[in-house]
């Protein structure tokens, strides 16, 4: 049946966790054989006396599970996951091309950073990382949904952009 099928494909899930137990939870995920992805960017943390080398988490709270809906209440019992992502009852579902950019991203973009759209404001300065307009630095005027307005002053126009949230830094 087509239908019972579909329930035993494994898909790509987003789990939410305990604050700071992205790669706990991974860790324990993967000793359980379930396909599981914590992605990680590297950054330099400089203190008095050293500068040191660590990799952390590039969602906070979030990590990935390839897993079919059979093994959805095994995910949730594990130990510092909250939940699973949900949208009107139904978990999220992430494509494998997402993944893949995602993947893309924390391997060639060491100084990428995540930034809520949530977050962005009107006159907020920024800097597009990724796509055409790389490394072009505006200011955001208009914020529509997922599309901002911004100034590019370095090209003498204004862009509308749609924004996806791995391609804009708020610039320093």
């Amino acid at each position: 049946m087509i239908i019972g099928l579909k329930k035993n494909i494994a898909q790509w899930m987003v789990i939410y966790t305990r604050s700071n137990f992205e790669k706990k939870v991974d860790k324990n995920l993967k000793e359980q054989g379930i396909v599981s992805y914590c992605p990680l960017i590297t950054s330099r943390n400089k203190w008095a006396d050293r500068v040191k080398t660590v990799e952390k988490p590039f969602f906070s709270s979030y990590l990935f599970v390839k897993a079919s809906p059979l093994e959805v209440n095994k995910i949730k019992s594990s130990p510092g996951v909250i939940t699973l992502l949900s949208h009107n009852g139904k978990h999220v579902v992430i494509t494998e091309l997402e993944i893949e950019q995602i993947r893309s991203i924390t391997q060639n973009y060491a100084d990428a950073e995540v930034i809520s759209l949530k977050s962005l404001k009107i006159g907020d300065k920024v800097k597009i990382t990724d796509g055409l307009l790389v490394n072009k630095e505006g200011l955001v005027n208009k914020i529509m949904g997922t599309k901002v307005l911004m100034v590019i002053e370095q090209l003498d126009c204004a862009v509308v952009v749609k924004v996806n949230q791995l391609a804009l830094n708020v610039a320093s």
